[in-house]
């Protein structure tokens, strides 16, 4: 997405508001906003929402955290580790990007979401960043989620929206989102090694360690070693 014009936070916020309320209104859809900086989340029930038995039509609430909880419990347990290696993948695909060749990228996938009376429906979720002022630091994250139409394909795909390329995601860019020392450390960790045990092992200091620590929660934005050593099984990286 273009960079915004103006430098205050709130103008940015309200202006990306507005627009998960549009997509949540005009297209029954579930619709959250996070702010990946102060880790807050802004959520617009549309239609489906009432239909899962999520929350009522077009109503809207304010979580602090990007980990939309009530909307992850009805999301099929396998879509939902699915859904979040995607995300990882279309990460770590932007950043790799120089930034004035992001704009237009999304990710689109399909996932089975279930209602209180356990009624599977098929849905599709959709993906944007939006970014600071320069460009180059992903701020914000738009998810949007509506009922799958029959006709639509099942894989999932990163997609440009200017120039209609796409890509199927897969595990070609998930060599790409630890470094080797990451993925050493991630190993020892699994291991149940302390950062004072991967210090002397490695012969590095504490300090690299828990710097190397931070950097793989961030890059598998997991919440912590336990969830990281997960997730990079998933993805075969450890």
């Amino acid at each position: 997405m273009q960079p915004f014009s103006s430098d205050d936070d709130s103008e940015k916020t309200h202006f990306l508001k507005t627009i998960a309320l549009g997509y949540a209104v005009t297209e029954n859809a579930i619709s959250v906003l996070s702010d990946l900086k102060y880790n807050k989340s802004y959520i617009y029930y549309g239609g489906m929402a009432e239909l899962l038995g999520i929350a009522d039509s077009y109503t809207n609430e304010t979580v602090n955290s990007i980990w939309e909880k009530k909307i992850y419990d009805s999301i099929h347990k396998d879509d939902l580790s699915k859904k979040h290696i995607n995300e990882l993948r279309f990460y770590n695909f932007i950043k790799n990007l120089p930034p004035q060749k992001r704009e237009g990228f999304f990710v689109k996938e399909s996932l089975r979401m279930f209602s209180r009376e356990n009624k599977c429906f098929a849905v599709t979720h959709r993906m944007f960043y939006f970014y600071e002022n320069d460009n180059s630091n992903i701020r914000f994250s738009l998810c949007l989620y509506n009922l799958r139409m029959d006709d639509e394909k099942e894989e999932s795909f990163i997609l440009n929206s200017l120039s209609h390329e796409s890509y199927i995601l897969d595990n070609e860019y998930d060599n790409r989102i630890l470094s080797e020392r990451e993925i050493e450390i991630l190993r020892l960790i699994e291991k149940g090694m302390s950062s004072i045990d991967i210090s002397n092992t490695l012969s590095i200091s504490k300090n690299t360690v828990s710097r190397h620590r931070q950097n793989i929660l961030e890059k598998l934005q997991a919440k912590n070693s336990v969830e990281a050593c997960k997730i990079a099984k998933e993805m075969k990286l450890i």
